[in-house]
């Protein structure tokens, strides 16, 4: 029921947003667009804990560089990106054009300077990444991207594309790995979803200028490595989540 009552409102809260920021994406000036989409996201957010019983707990907040910076998460579940908006101050985000899809959808995306790419790369994807990461570089936003480009089942692997590698060389930002755990409570799209506490963690920056090849051997490790971590830690919070609803049961 849990689950029902969730994507009843995560879905109706997603329209109702979409159709609010339609009129308002005609209006001057981007900051009211950019509180609004932070806004929908702690709506989200608020909505996965109180409807769905999903707590994000976001660590290593102390590692984010007082500068601008590129953040490279892994991406297991649509809550990875409400979880990061909800949390940082007026980031940008690269997305897949796959969004543009959706009616009124791509203006809002343009209107708030996201990053969007297509969705199957090469060489078009990573020059249109570049334009558009100019215009967040020039107001020095912080630019989230998911650098496998896909949704990941937890403990699955995509390769690691070198767009956000490029990002860096273009930029001279650093950029900070980030680890989570919220696939095991809500997997990539699904529909069911687990109660529990979920965690997001930011990690040691990886600095500019390293080789192409070293720098997403370290940035996969660091991603993929402590996913693994912070999956073993979520797995023996459900198992004992279940004993005791069997002890209870009992």
């Amino acid at each position: 029921m849990r689950s029902f009552l969730f994507n009843v409102s995560f879905w109706a809260t997603s329209a109702a947003t979409v159709f609010t920021l339609a009129p308002v994406s005609l209006l001057p000036g981007k900051q009211l667009m950019r509180r609004l989409i932070k806004a929908y996201a702690r709506t989200i957010r608020w909505q996965m804990r109180h409807i769905a019983g999903i707590t994000v707990d976001v660590r290593g907040s102390h590692r984010l560089p007082e500068g601008p910076f590129i953040i490279a998460a892994k991406h297991q579940s649509y809550g990875d990106g409400f979880a990061m908006v909800s949390h940082l101050d007026d980031v940008a985000f690269v997305t897949g054009d796959h969004l543009e899809r959706f009616p009124l959808v791509g203006r809002i995306l343009q209107k708030i300077g996201a990053i969007v790419v297509n969705n199957c790369g090469g060489h078009l994807a990573r020059k249109r990444l570049a334009d558009s990461f100019e215009t967040a570089a020039a107001e020095g936003r912080p630019v989230l991207i998911y650098p496998e480009g896909n949704l990941s089942k937890v403990g699955e692997l995509h390769p690691y594309r070198s767009g956000v590698w490029h990002m860096q060389q273009a930029s001279g930002w650093p950029v900070v790995p980030v680890a989570t755990n919220l696939g095991l409570f809500w997997n990539q799209q699904d529909w069911t979803k687990t109660p529990g506490t979920a965690v997001t963690e930011f990690l040691d920056p990886i600095p500019p200028g390293l080789p192409k090849d070293e720098f997403l051997a370290r940035l996969q490790a660091a991603c993929e490595g402590h996913s693994a971590r912070l999956a073993a830690e979520g797995r023996l919070q459900l198992r004992g989540t279940a004993s005791q609803t069997s002890a209870i049961a009992a």
